[in-house]
């Protein structure tokens, strides 16, 4: 935060968790508000979660920093506040509040990030009528926005110095075509990627969208709207707009969740000599186990899920090996002395892996809390950073995408990943009689660094057992 005279600029806070930048989602307010101490001026995506950041200032919102979709690192500036209607300076000068969210930001707290902040309601903007205009632009403007517009050249004098350039690419647009602001030839303005997935996921055509954002962007309601209205019919005799190939072009930034998933795998198939093994399994006593458990004890919630991770945690009690993670500085294999089991979760935001902590140490039906929990705060969006690390194993169901089998990439630093298919009636051997029963598979991809094919067969195997007949999990929990 810097301060001259009677403006203040808020700079974007210590993110934590070893995150470096956040992504401008939506700002709470515009130029000319009135903001109080500890109030929700902006949301943020970051690479773990989407968060609102309060302002530690009082006054009149004189500057937006960033514009909607751009990418800030942390300590450029968001929001400059100036003097208040009172005519006061803007800021907390002696106000105990923002000095302690002064000592939490220099302290890398995550307080200030999620909003907790230091008021228990943090007060609505108080808005003035004005027209819309665009934001002036500045050499320290963070990247990924359309281009600055020329400020006026004023008369006489000599002509203003061209501003310098950034030195950073712009967010690139979808694909070419009528503008839907002024009617000139280009691209339709879309700067949020959620925004695009939106059309793209209901197929609008975003250029024949109306935008209703300053200089002609498309916002998140123009789409809504779009998605809304009824689709007219064509012309007779005339084929359907895209009606040859449906497809877009566009261009998607790698960035936010998506870039820190990539980065993590990648550093995965760099680093760690994974080896991958499979083998079916009848799960027809597992299916019969969780009937019996939702029609005797519903409040339980005790599901599939919950079963798999309870044959996971003591498979791991058998075979520590896997269990563990390598320190390439030390050359040293580490045997964690917990179980943190992370499980992968699919989310509007893309796939997460929320990790329950501490799951030797809980009873099936407690496996099934956590694991709903954390599920509904991942899907919510409310999932905070610190419950997507420090995994020790990971669990993935991916048969609920209609798949039946995968080799499954570890989450690193992992050393070991157990992915299970879809469940499904096969002719299967059983008593002697070749019947239907409910078959699924099991992939187990692990470290070969930290143990051999003897070790990561009989963990595979201990769960498959646990699987076609739940007796052996009842006889290890």
């Amino acid at each position: 935060m810097t301060a001259t005279a009677a403006r203040q600029v808020f700079r974007l806070p210590d993110l934590g968790e070893g995150l470096t930048e956040a992504e401008i989602v939506e700002w709470k307010v515009t130029v000319g508000d009135t903001v109080e101490i500890d109030q929700i001026v902006v949301e943020v995506e970051t690479a773990k979660a989407a968060v609102e950041v309060p302002v530690p200032y009082a006054g009149t919102v004189l500057r937006l920093h960033a514009e909607a979709g751009a990418v800030v690192a942390v300590g450029e500036p968001l929001i400059e506040v100036g003097a208040g209607s009172d005519g006061r300076a803007a800021g907390p000068a002696e106000d105990p509040a923002a000095a302690r969210y002064r000592e939490e930001e220099r302290a890398g707290s995550g307080n200030v990030l999620i909003g907790y902040g230091t008021t228990d309601t943090p007060p609505r903007s108080r808005r003035r009528p004005r027209p819309a205009k665009p934001l002036p632009s500045h050499p320290s403007t963070p990247t990924s926005r359309p281009a600055p517009v020329p400020a006026p050249v004023p008369a006489p004098g000599p002509a203003p110095e061209p501003e310098p350039a950034s030195g950073r690419v712009p967010a690139p647009v979808v694909a070419a075509g009528p503008s839907s602001s002024g009617g000139a030839e280009g691209a339709p303005r879309v700067i949020s990627p959620l925004v695009r997935r939106m059309a793209r996921d209901h197929g609008v055509d975003l250029t024949a969208v109306v935008p209703t954002g300053p200089h002609g962007v498309i916002l998140r309601r123009d789409v809504e709207q779009a998605i809304a209205a009824p689709i007219p019919a064509p012309a007779p005799d005339t084929p359907s707009a895209g009606a040859a190939t449906g497809l877009v072009a566009e261009r998607i930034p790698l960035r936010g969740l998506r870039r820190t998933v990539a980065d993590k795998l990648t550093r995965s198939r760099t680093e760690i000599p994974d080896a991958t093994t499979w083998v079916d399994v009848d799960a027809t006593d597992l299916i019969t186990v969780r009937d019996t458990l939702r029609r005797t004890s519903p409040d339980l919630g005790v599901g599939l899920l919950a079963l798999l991770a309870r044959a996971c945690v003591a498979g791991l009690l058998r075979f520590p090996e896997l269990n563990a993670s390598v320190d390439t500085d030390r050359a040293e294999i580490v045997r964690h002395g917990h179980i943190n089991l992370g499980f992968a979760a699919q989310t509007d935001r893309g796939l997460v892996v929320p990790v329950v902590r501490d799951a030797h140490l809980m009873t099936t039906a407690g496996l099934a809390a956590e694991l709903t929990r954390l599920t509904g705060l991942a899907r919510s969006g409310g999932l905070p950073p610190s419950a997507l690390t420090g995994g020790t194993f990971t669990l993935n169901n991916y048969g609920v995408f209609g798949v039946d089998g995968s080799t499954p990439i570890i989450n690193h630093p992992e050393a070991a990943l157990l992915g299970v298919g879809r469940v499904i009636d096969r002719p299967w051997v059983h008593d002697g009689a070749v019947v239907p029963r409910k078959i699924t598979q099991l992939s187990l991809t692990f470290d070969h660094r930290v143990c051999d094919g003897g070790a990561a067969g009989g963990f595979l195997r201990f769960v498959a057992d646990c699987v076609e007949n739940p007796a052996v999990l009842l006889a290890h929990v």
